[in-house]
């Protein structure tokens, strides 16, 4: 049970500036920092972390007294020196130079020299997940399958806890996926997010003065008689900073994790050799993956990594309202403690608790998918697990990330061919689907991607006969799996973590409805990527995507407008300036031609649209005194062609009210394109599609004349 941490007014030595490295004052009775009576928990509310008692300590740190009268200033107001945030995170990381690092050349030297060891954990494994499926068998032999389940999610769990931090992270991982666990597994396996069993408090303090080199009571004024949480890697305890009185979060490594965590990768990649060798559908380096892994993991083990990857997170969202990123404290951080500002809040996988808060838990899992699209596609740096233990709700709706051990990185070259590959996909565009698996590095150039065409098609065709609203991200890495197995792809292992990225997030949001789907809530965002980003590959992507055998598909243009206006960051200018720029640019003489002709057929429907509007509300009278008695009308249009033009003029219409609808559309907005239309090539252009309209019309005339002339020729 965790016990509740008490925050006394702040000693006098808060008052005094921060202990000097190395400085030790006089050492008092452990128990004298501990405060272990139970208390409410509005008596510990800190607001995150920046809430109200720590704005209160903040003030009363500015001396004279007359200061602490005044009502105290928010917290972000307080000016923080930044060299000197500077100076101690390159302490932390002098802390820290020894830092354990994957290396499986290593792993691989040392465990072959204990070959007694890594069978006897080969053993273990095996027997632990052995009797298991055993149990399961039984169970389901007896018919007592669904009576147990509760029973088994309880006995798995505990095996996985048992068999330490490698397969617990492998429950984690589960514990997010409804829709491959039964409600039972995933509410027993959740227990692995964060109420793992815990160390001994001795072994954590000891390791929190050994990193920091100090005794724990110049550190703190109180910490938590236990720990809060116990997670696979670490415990976390609640302390209050002697030097400040700031309330925050530290995190201990458990005792002995590197060699735990060492064999299993060892024999994980002896296993990574075998598939290579003898397993035919897995065409994907099985090592590469088990290697790209394990290296995040270690990364893991590295607690100033992880401050620096938070810190780098935190720059990232500094201007977003809804995400909350704790500051790191680095004078009270080295490779095992971490100290970071406590967050109040609740993990998203409690929804009716967090409902009785008065929040969305669909509105939370939607900023978690905006965040990681961000993340995945414009800054390229990625929180690779966020499980539900790594994700709370604030009561102020704010979404806190807690976590950063596990990160990873997508090649800028990628992000683009991601957006692109989802648009395609969505459009069904399949052999610019195939084309891009070169620029997402799964392909080598010589490799002909013609035969993947029919394997994409048949099975997106399927796929796809549902909207995008109801097509689901396990379904999209399923179909692409088989079409993988059965070409020479190779997967890179960034792909690997973000597809386990969104599938731990659609999983968490199908605790709040079963009917969410990733690829719905993340569209908008792709859509308007595509229509704003001024990136080459994007550029070409969005005209291949508009234009087809010359003409322009407009339907798919307004498709892109209405998903991309439901990004709360597009915005009408940008999706326009980028287009004009690349259509009056050097190399745009092949789609200036196009957009002639497009132009030309456009204004020629809007002319012809308009005038058959005008006929159809005359008299009677009047229509036949105008067709001269035809009874097609004047403008000897079949029904067909009628109705295109119609319909061309509707559609090109709906696009302008899409644009002029937008909550951001100011007519000011045009400015920029007026600019540019001002330009040589621009004039050029517009010359080019007013001469093309008034050939185009001309044509029309003359075809009516001839047309009336051999009306008349003909004999009543």
């Amino acid at each position: 049970m965790a016990v509740a941490l008490s925050l006394p007014s702040p000693p006098a030595s808060a008052h005094r500036r921060r202990p000097s490295p190395g400085h030790h004052p006089p050492r008092f009775p452990r128990a004298a920092l501990i405060e272990a009576r139970p208390v409410s928990a509005s008596d510990t509310d800190v607001g995150g972390g920046r809430g109200q008692y720590a704005i209160q300590l903040a003030a009363e740190m500015q001396t004279p007294a007359a200061i602490s009268s005044r009502p105290p200033a928010p917290l972000s107001v307080i000016p923080k020196d930044r060299a000197e945030d500077m100076q101690a995170e390159a302490r932390a990381m002098a802390r820290a130079a020894n830092a354990t690092v994957y290396d499986p050349q290593l792993l691989a030297a040392k465990y072959a020299a204990q070959p007694l060891k890594a069978l006897s954990r080969t053993l273990e494994i095996f027997t632990a997940l052995g009797t298991f499926a055993l149990k399961l068998v039984a169970d389901q032999r007896r018919g007592q399958l669904d009576q147990r389940k509760r029973q088994r999610a309880a006995e798995l769990t505990k095996t996985f806890t048992r068999l330490g931090p490698t397969f617990v992270k492998i429950g984690q991982g589960l514990s997010t996926r409804p829709d491959i666990c039964p409600p039972e597994y995933l509410e027993e396996l959740s227990e692995l997010q964060d109420a793992l069993p815990t160390f001994p408090n001795e072994e954590a303090f000891a390791c929190i003065e050994r990193e920091l080199g100090t005794p724990l009571e110049s550190i703190y004024s109180v910490i938590s008689a236990d720990p809060i949480a116990a997670a696979s890697l670490g415990q976390v305890y609640k302390a209050q900073l002697k030097y400040s009185g700031q309330v925050v979060a530290v995190k201990v490594q458990r005792p002995g994790i590197e060699e735990a965590i060492g064999l299993d990768f060892y024999l994980l990649r002896g296993l990574g050799f075998l598939i290579n060798k003898y397993v035919d559908i897995i065409t994907s380096d099985v090592v590469a993956l088990i290697d790209e892994f394990a290296k995040r993991v270690y990364q893991e083990l590295n607690y100033v990594q992880e401050g620096q990857n938070a810190r780098r997170f935190k720059k990232f969202y500094a201007d977003k309202e809804y995400v909350f990123v704790p500051d790191i404290y680095w004078d009270y951080t080295g490779a095992k403690v971490l100290t970071m500002d406590w967050v109040n809040g609740v993990k998203l996988s409690e929804q009716e608790t967090i409902e009785k808060q008065g929040l969305k838990l669909l509105d939370l899992v939607n900023i978690g998918v905006q965040c990681s699209l961000r993340q995945l596609l414009e800054y390229g740096f990625f929180h690779a697990d966020p499980h539900p233990g790594n994700l709370l709700a604030t009561p102020e709706g704010k979404l806190a990330f807690i976590d950063f051990g596990m990160m990873s990185e997508t090649p800028e070259d990628a992000r683009s061919a991601i957006i692109g590959h989802v648009v395609h996909m969505v459009n069904r565009d399949y052999d610019a689907m195939a084309r891009d698996y070169y620029a997402l590095d799964f392909l080598t150039p010589d490799v002909d991607v013609s035969p993947i065409v029919p394997a994409l098609r048949n099975f997106f065709d399927d796929a796809l006969n549902s909207t995008v609203s109801e097509l689901n991200f396990k379904t999209i890495v399923d179909g692409l799996g088989n079409v993988l197995y059965q070409y020479p792809f190779n997967v890179p292992a960034y792909y690997a973590l973000i597809l386990r990225s969104l599938t731990v997030l659609e999983g968490l949001a199908l605790y709040a409805d079963p009917n969410f789907k990733v690829l719905a809530a993340s569209y908008p965002y792709f859509a308007k990527r595509l229509l704003t980003d001024p990136n080459p590959y994007l550029r070409d992507a969005l005209i291949e995507l508009l234009f087809k055998d010359g003409r322009f598909r407009w339907n798919r243009l307004e498709n892109l407008l209405v998903q991309g206006r439901k990004d709360s960051e597009f915005t009408t200018k940008d999706a326009l300036q980028p287009v004009l720029k690349l259509l009056l640019g050097p190399d745009g003489e092949e789609l200036r031609v196009l957009v002639v002709k497009e132009a030309v057929r456009v204004t020629e429907a809007i002319a012809l649209g308009t005038m058959i509007d005008a006929y159809d509300s005359m008299p009677e009278f009047m229509k036949g005194l105008v067709s001269n008695g035809n009874a097609s009308g004047p403008f000897k249009l079949n029904d067909g062609e009628q109705t295109q033009m119609l319909d061309l003029r509707d559609t090109v219409f709906r696009i302008w009210g899409l644009l002029r609808s937008s909550d951001n559309f100011d007519p000011s907005l045009l400015q920029p394109i007026l600019q540019v239309l001002e330009e040589p090539t621009a004039r050029n252009l517009g010359g080019r599609v007013f001469g093309g309209i008034t050939q185009r019309l001309a044509a029309r005339l003359l075809q009516q004349v001839l047309r009336s002339a051999s009306t008349a020729a003909v004999p009543p």
